[in-house]
């Protein structure tokens, strides 16, 4: 498929990612002038969705529209968000993160840069459907709601300011659709089709910190088991005390939808595995950390603190850790199993952030519309459900709705899905153009 690169929603999306909405923990270190700067290009770029839609702005830079239906019975809310993580200078991109430039790809013409896999394809992608029915006059059958998030990446509030809105206002989704899963190529050994997963709940994230104090001192006199001595031992039994693991629902559903596509022998295995939970379950931990992920709420260890000084032992040692919360689990058995595994008293454990796991939306009409939907813009993928590991601002929508789903519209090879938060992010131009008729597709197929 050939597409001209004057497109729209190419063009949209090339002058999205040259605007650095970069959003941090730390509001004074928020460049707030390249989030107005967003704004306006939305405007400049989809003229008729800003002046028929009515906008509220939620948080400091975050927007929910209302696009009035024919219904009010059903309303539905699509959303994605404008804030992207931060670039690392010393990562070897292959073309400037913030150019929005479209250079070649092992898949054809792309548009490279920060934002248009995580998350500014799905903003471009959407706006793009709603201006292309605004234009040919459409009205949808049920009211439609656009939510923008200005603060996704540092866990923030414009996505609970926005079910807030909505609920004062009376608005129960029928259903929200987020970023989340894809059209994944390579997610499975031995699957030659692409998946299409839509993430029917999410992984709960919390990070805790351990802290680990002493006398210090001068590191020619070193006492035994001083804080970085007892934070590293704690690391380390960790890493060998796992949880427990064990396949949801969504994940044996997904093992199931895979039988007919994975090599003979292993068919009538997947073919029965809600019947064979535990054995689908070791498969799983067999076969890499991203399967593994599946099964288990998973701990990683991501910052460290010391001394200050190489001649210096630290008074205190911190280290900080990302946990992600399996469906089943809680925050408070968290971290009764790491204060269990680490084994020393002495040890403070510092929740930094809670979040449970989201609830499970279920796989009916709501769910089979999205499906439908793939089924036609993408005939190649096997739809499915599945667990997602990261977290979205979804999962705020789940307190006013049962029907959450977590799917972005796109192919991602293995490759692009490795560079989201890492280097060299890029989307096809293609894909960009089928994931935009994805979302009006399903703007126009919204049941009366």
């Amino acid at each position: 498929m050939t597409v001209p690169v004057e497109t729209r929603v190419v063009r949209a999306l090339q002058a999205l990612v040259r605007i650095p909405t970069v959003s941090d923990r730390d509001p004074s270190r928020v460049d707030s002038e390249a989030f107005d700067r967003l704004l306006a290009e939305l405007a400049r770029q989809f003229p008729l969705l800003h002046e028929r839609l009515t906008l509220t702005i939620v948080g400091t830079h975050g927007l929910l529209f209302n696009w009035p239906g024919a219904s009010a019975d059903r309303p539905v809310v699509l959303m994605a968000h404008l804030d992207v993580v931060p670039v690392d200078g010393e990562a070897p991109w292959q073309h400037d993160p913030f150019g929005g430039g479209i250079h070649e790809s092992p898949t054809g013409p792309a548009i490279w840069g920060r934002g248009t896999l995580d998350d500014k394809g799905c903003v471009a992608g959407i706006c793009e459907a709603v201006e292309s029915l605004l234009e040919a006059g459409h009205v949808p059958a049920q009211d439609v709601w656009l939510s923008f998030g200005c603060d996704e990446e540092v866990s923030g509030t414009a996505a609970v300011e926005a079910v807030e809105v909505l609920r004062e206002r009376g608005i129960t989704p029928w259903l929200v659709v987020d970023e989340g899963g894809a059209i994944a190529s390579g997610a499975f050994p031995g699957v030659k089709p692409p998946l299409g997963v839509i993430g029917v709940t999410e992984k709960g994230t919390t990070s805790l910190e351990l802290v680990a104090e002493g006398r210090g001192g001068h590191a020619s006199t070193p006492a035994r088991n001083g804080p970085t001595t007892r934070i590293a031992r704690a690391l380390l039994r960790i890493e060998k005390a796992p949880f427990p693991a064990s396949a949801p629902a969504p994940t044996l559903e997904l093992m199931r939808r895979l039988a007919p596509h994975v090599p003979l022998p292993l068919r009538p295995l997947l073919g029965r595995a809600d019947q064979i939970a535990p054995v689908v379950t070791r498969a799983l931990l067999a076969a890499g950390p991203e399967a593994a992920a599946m099964t288990r709420t998973t701990v990683a260890a991501t910052t460290l603190s010391g001394s200050p000084a190489l001649n210096v032992i630290a008074s205190t040692a911190k280290a900080g850790l990302n946990i992600r919360v399996m469906v089943g689990d809680t925050v408070a058995g968290v971290v009764e199993h790491v204060r269990s595994a680490i084994k020393d008293d002495s040890i403070r454990i510092d929740v930094i952030e809670s979040g449970e796991p989201s609830p499970i939306s279920p796989m009916d009409e709501a769910f089979e519309l999205l499906e439908d939907c793939i089924g036609e813009v993408f005939p190649e993928a096997v739809p499915t459900p599945y667990v997602m590991m990261a977290a979205t601002d979804s999962r705020h929508f789940t307190a006013i709705s049962e029907h959450v789903y977590r799917f972005a519209p796109f192919r991602m090879t293995k490759a692009q899905r490795q560079a989201i938060h890492s280097y060299d992010e890029h989307i096809g131009v293609a894909d960009l153009v089928d994931g935009a008729r994805w979302y009006q597709l399903l703007i126009e197929r919204l049941p009366a």
